[in-house]
């Protein structure tokens, strides 16, 4: 859990014997004191910038936890000559932060399209049938339009679902070919259907 400085008590970064760039480069060594009094002094700046992007305090400490485990890790990519020491930490804690959000949102979104695709509605599953036999029929006259060659590595991609190096050993032909085919058989398909990219 995280302990986070009582903010009354003043900026710990200025009561620090070394700065925090000599305790970076420390760190970097391996020093692990100098790991926890770098944690001691800048902790409460770096979980208040990444609660004030997460809001929920739980998710705050872990990406802290997180932020901490990188800097423990990567102590050594410091360049002072591109800032601060405290900015450096500060941004990984911004990036890791937006991370979560991101991470997040999308995970949302994604329950989100599940459960409106699971959602189970009544339908008319007759012109549900019709639907999908006309489509069907429209694709395999659009196959036709393609080459041979063509046609033959899309259907091997999307029927069989073999990847493009199998595909190109059962034919023996080189990868590069196989994708070449089906990329350009898929744009003449998506010409042919009226698909809009």
């Amino acid at each position: 859990m995280l302990v986070v400085m009582d903010p009354d008590v003043g900026d710990a970064l200025s009561g620090m014997r070394d700065s925090p760039e000599a305790r970076l480069a420390r760190v970097a060594a391996g020093d692990e004191r100098a790991f926890a009094e770098l944690y001691d002094a800048t902790a409460s700046r770096v979980f208040g910038l990444i609660r004030r992007l997460l809001v929920d305090p739980s998710q705050s400490e872990e990406v802290t936890q997180e932020v901490y485990l990188e800097i423990w890790q990567t102590a050594s990519r410091y360049r002072p000559e591109r800032g601060s020491a405290m900015s450096w930490m500060l941004t990984m804690a911004h990036r890791r932060a937006v991370d979560r959000v991101r991470a997040s949102q999308s995970s949302r979104e994604r329950d989100t399209k599940v459960g409106i695709r699971d959602y189970d509605r009544e339908y008319d599953q007759v012109a549900e049938h019709v639907e999908i036999t006309l489509e069907g029929e429209r694709v395999k006259r659009a196959l036709q339009g393609l080459t041979e060659l063509q046609r033959q590595a899309v259907e091997l991609a999307y029927y069989r679902g073999l990847s493009h190096s199998e595909i190109a050993a059962e034919l023996h032909v080189p990868v590069g070919t196989i994708k070449t085919r089906i990329r350009d058989g898929m744009i003449r398909l998506r010409d042919a259907l009226g698909v809009t990219s």
